[in-house]
């Protein structure tokens, strides 16, 4: 990984955090992203401090706002000619409904929306590389989740628990939509589902822990390093192996239609 650049959302704690660690151990150049400049150096400094590696940097933006999204888009590209590894893993979970700046429902915007034009608006820098991969962290919860394109901003009725199921099916759908759209190029993409792991965000959110950071980041430094996985597109992964995700997400029209919403609420000419 010593020539490759990496990109982590969401890298200021937990699976990020671990995941940028252990990727910049590995030698790689990583490009940390959080929404807090102070939380971004202290990350920075404490991978710095443990792996030996100078070759890190931050930006910080805030994925509730599409705009500090597009702004965090041109700044990677002003910076770096190319992208090897985009890592799409910054999450929230929201007990009450909370709208952005853009009008949107935040577990969606931010867990699945902010993700989808970040990868959409990266695609050139990432199609730089000779095989750049993109790599989205979702879970297994999605199987709990069907898509209501009526509700998808809670406009009927909000559920913190299903907002957040429907963001994480989302991001499956997402990714294997894109892994069609980006068929014949050196790019490819695969999700994953990190396991119940003992973050922040669990506890506070499910009152539950889980396995160590460790052992939740190793299937996404996997599919972001390996060598076993180069070439493969598409797939849904579990303890660093592919496997099915829930059926309805291999329906293609639901892929499509929900690649067409997200597109016209991310602001995105389509692809």
């Amino acid at each position: 990984m010593q020539d490759k650049t990496i990109l982590v959302t969401g890298a200021t704690d937990g699976i990020g955090k671990q995941t940028a660690l252990e990727l910049a151990g590995m030698g790689a150049q990583v490009i940390l992203h959080g929404r807090s400049e102070q939380r971004c150096r202290a990350a920075l400094d404490e991978i710095q401090q443990a792996t030996g590696n100078k070759h890190l940097r931050f930006y910080v933006a805030d994925f509730s706002s599409l705009r500090q999204v597009r702004e965090l888009a041109a700044a990677v590209q002003r910076d770096h000619s190319r992208l090897d590894v985009l890592v799409n893993n910054a999450g929230v979970y929201m007990h009450e409904r909370v709208l952005t700046e853009d009008g949107l429902e935040m577990t969606f915007a931010v867990n699945h929306l902010a993700h989808f034009s970040l990868t959409n608006l990266l695609l050139p820098v990432l199609s730089n590389s000779p095989a750049a991969r993109i790599v989205t962290v979702a879970s297994s919860a999605h199987e709990k989740r069907q898509v209501d394109f009526e509700n998808l901003q809670a406009e009927k009725v909000f559920d913190g628990l299903r907002a957040y199921l429907l963001s994480k099916l989302g991001n499956i759908l997402f990714t294997y939509e894109l892994a069609q759209r980006l068929q014949g190029s050196a790019v490819t993409a695969n999700c994953l589902h990190p396991g119940v792991v003992d973050t922040k965000m669990q506890r506070i959110s499910f009152k539950l822990g889980g396995v160590s950071v460790t052992e939740g980041a190793a299937t996404t430094v996997y599919l972001a390093s390996s060598p076993e996985v180069e070439g493969v597109s598409g797939k849904y992964f579990v303890s660093k192996k592919a496997a099915e995700s829930a059926p309805l997400t291999y329906d293609a029209e639901i892929q499509e239609s929900f690649w067409k919403v997200s597109e016209q609420l991310a602001g995105l000419s389509p692809v």
